[in-house]
């Protein structure tokens, strides 16, 4: 049973245009992915992560630094916040007691 020629020049233009289709639709999917900052992926879906090189990993732990005490900065301007809201919201007579309690402590 031989392939009749004829065929083959007809599927031929429709094979090579979904080759060229497909692997252009992999260029720009790859590009797509590098410039969104997606993770590249192997053969087998895992994902490939580009080297940085040093820099990028002191990059990352200076900004890993800065983002610790800007969590314990924001967590002391918490508690000065309830403090305050808490000075506003009570009583006055309370406030007064409070108050003098603490300076008695003091001289003591």
């Amino acid at each position: 049973m031989a392939i009749n020629p004829d065929i083959i020049e007809a599927i031929a233009p429709v094979g090579i245009t979904a080759v060229i289709a497909s692997m252009g639709a992999w260029v720009i999917t790859t590009w797509l992915k590098v410039k969104n900052g997606y993770p590249l992926e192997n053969s087998w879906g895992k994902p490939l992560y580009p080297n940085g090189g040093g820099e990028a990993m002191e990059r990352i732990r200076l900004l890993s630094q800065e983002n610790a005490q800007l969590r314990a900065e924001l967590g002391s301007l918490k508690d000065r916040m309830a403090v305050l809201e808490r000075i506003a919201t009570d009583q006055p007579s309370r406030l007064a007691a409070e108050i003098d309690s603490l300076a008695t402590k003091q001289l003591n």
